[in-house]
C-alpha cells in the first residue's frame, strides 16, 4: 500500500472544516495540521486530535506537508496567498472570480515553476467540475450553445453584499434559476437569454431596530453588479426565523449544452448538481485535486494547472486497472 497523502489546511473557516471532514473520508490522506491568522486556541477543529498552529510558521512544516489545501477567500486571501505559498508547498485553492482566473493563474504558475512545486488552482464545482461539463459539451457536440443555470442555493458573496446594507442586521441571498428558461433550453430551442432572463434573487433580511424597510429594500434592489439587473424579491424576517430556517448552506445547479449533429439531429448533455452543504462538496473535490497534486509532484513536474489539465485518473485513489475493471 502506497503511503498516504499528508495535507494541511490553510485557513479554517466553513471551506477548511470541509476539508477536514473530506480528509477524514478518504483512507490514502492524512490531515497534518491546520494553519491559521487567528488565536490558534481559539479554533476547534472537528477532531480535538488535529493540531493547529499560526499560518506564519508554516514553512517549519515543509518537509512534512505534501499537499496544502488553501481555504482562503478569492477577493482579498488567495490573490495574496495563492502565488506566495505555491512558491513553498504543493497547493490546491477554490479561487473562484471568473473574470481574474487568467491573471492569477500566471501568477500562481510563476510561484509554482521557481518553487519547483505543483499547484491546481479554481477548484471546485464553478470553477471547476461546471467547467469540464462545459469542455465536454462544447467538444463533443461543436455546433450548439452552453447554458449554465445557478441554484436553488445561497450566495455567500451575495449574503455578504446584503449585510454591508446601512439597516441590515443580518441576512441571506439565494440564487433561483427560472424555470421556463431551463426548459426552453432542454427543448433545444437555443434562446438567447438575458441575465434576467436566466435566474432571479431572494434576499431574506433581518433588521436593525428603526431600520427603513423601504430604503433597505431598495438599496439592496439597486445594488450595481450583485442585484440590479436581476428580479430581486427581498423579504423581512426576525433573527430566531433567519436561524431556523436559513442556517444551511444548499446549492447546485445545471450545465446544458445542446446542439446538432448529422443531418440536423438534436442533442443535449446535461450535468447537474444538488447540494446541501457548497463548502462542503467544494471541500470534497479539492481533496480529490489534492491527490493528483501530490501525484504530479512526484512525477517531477512543476508549475500551475487547472482541472482541464488534470487527468481524471489522478483524482482517483484506485489503481489504473482497477478503473479500467470498474468503471469503463
Amino acid at each position: 500500500m502506497n503511503e498516504r497523502i499528508r495535507l494541511g489546511i490553510a485557513g479554517y473557516g466553513n471551506l477548511g472544516r470541509g476539508v477536514e471532514a473530506a480528509i477524514a473520508q478518504n483512507p490514502d490522506t492524512e490531515l497534518v495540521g491546520i494553519f491559521t491568522r487567528r488565536n490558534p486556541e481559539s479554533v476547534r477543529p472537528l477532531s480535538p486530535k488535529i493540531a493547529v498552529h499560526p499560518l506564519d510558521g508554516i514553512d517549519a512544516f515543509a518537509d512534512r506537508i505534501d499537499v496544502l489545501v488553501l481555504c482562503g477567500g478569492s477577493k482579498a486571501d488567495l490573490p495574496e496567498q495563492g502565488p506566495a505559498l505555491a512558491a513553498r508547498f504543493n497547493t490546491v485553492d477554490s479561487f473562484d472570480t471568473h473574470a481574474r482566473i487568467p491573471q492569477y493563474f500566471e501568477a500562481v504558475d510563476a510561484a509554482a515553476r521557481a518553487g519547483g512545486k505543483v499547484s491546481i488552482i479554481a477548484v471546485g464545482w464553478d470553477p471547476g467540475l461546471f467547467s469540464l461539463a462545459r469542455l465536454y459539451g462544447e467538444s463533443v457536440l461543436a455546433q450548439g450553445a452552453t447554458y449554465t443555470f445557478w441554484g436553488r442555493g445561497l450566495s455567500q458573496g451575495h449574503s455578504d453584499a446584503i449585510r454591508r446594507v446601512p439597516g441590515v442586521r443580518a441576512g441571506v441571498q439565494y440564487t433561483v434559476p427560472v424555470s421556463d428558461a431551463i426548459e426552453r433550453v432542454r427543448r433545444g430551442e437555443n434562446p438567447s437569454l438575458s441575465t434576467r432572463e436566466k435566474h432571479t434573487r431572494e434576499c431574506w433580511v433581518v433588521l436593525d431596530e428603526g431600520a427603513d424597510a423601504r430604503a433597505v429594500e431598495h438599496a439592496i434592489r439597486s445594488m450595481p453588479d450583485y442585484f440590479a439587473d436581476y428580479d430581486t424579491t427581498v423579504h423581512f424576517i426576525d433573527e430566531a426565523t433567519l436561524h431556523r430556517e436559513h442556517s444551511a448552506m444548499p446549492h447546485g445547479g445545471f450545465v446544458i449544452r445542446t446542439g446538432t449533429t448529422g443531418e440536423r439531429t438534436s442533442q443535449a448533455l446535461e450535468f447537474s448538481l444538488k447540494l446541501d452543504s457548497n463548502p462542503e462538496f467544494t471541500a470534497s473535490v479539492l481533496v480529490a485535486y489534492a491527490r493528483a497534486a501530490a501525484r504530479l509532484s512526484r512525477s517531477g513536474q512543476a508549475g500551475a494547472r487547472t482541472v482541464f489539465d488534470v487527468a481524471p485518473a489522478l483524482l482517483s485513489p484506485k489503481s489504473a486497472a482497477a478503473l479500467r475493471a470498474e468503471l469503463l
